[in-house]
């Protein structure tokens, strides 16, 4: 054996150990961010739910058709919002949708050990009232 090859197995150890550890960051991280995505959307869909349930009294009671009210519904979705801890914008489509999208930030845990820094989630949902009777939509 030559002098020229000591110490060759452990630069390769350290090296196949620090991808690893890479990888396994990544692995960790982006998986952590699929699971923060998932949670703002499912952040949105119930905050939709609770602005879709703020509904024009007067023509829902009279049977002559549904809306969520404006002012009312978008309070509604934002307060639940606020109570989660994430911001976000609540909207009124047709007059009987609100569409709520959710901005929250995943900070890495791994990645931000290569400089990697926080990365932005994204999750929009719609809740649209409907109006049934015997289980068909009118």
């Amino acid at each position: 054996m030559t002098r020229r090859e000591q110490g060759s197995i452990s630069l390769w150890l350290v090296t196949s150990s620090l991808v690893m550890m890479i990888l396994v960051g990544l692995a960790v991280d982006l998986g952590a961010q699929v699971h923060a995505k998932q949670r703002v959307h499912a952040l949105a869909a119930q905050a939709a739910r609770a602005g879709g349930q703020e509904v024009q009294n007067g023509p829902a009671a009279e049977g002559r058709y549904l809306a969520v009210s404006a002012a009312t519904g978008r309070t509604a979705a934002q307060r639940y919002l606020t109570a989660a801890g994430v911001t976000g914008t609540a909207t009124i489509n047709d007059g009987d949708t609100i569409t709520v999208t959710v901005r929250d930030t995943y900070r890495p845990k791994f990645l931000s050990l290569i400089g990697i820094g926080d990365l932005p989630v994204t999750g929009t949902a719609s809740a649209r009232l409907i109006r049934t009777i015997g289980g068909n939509e009118q």
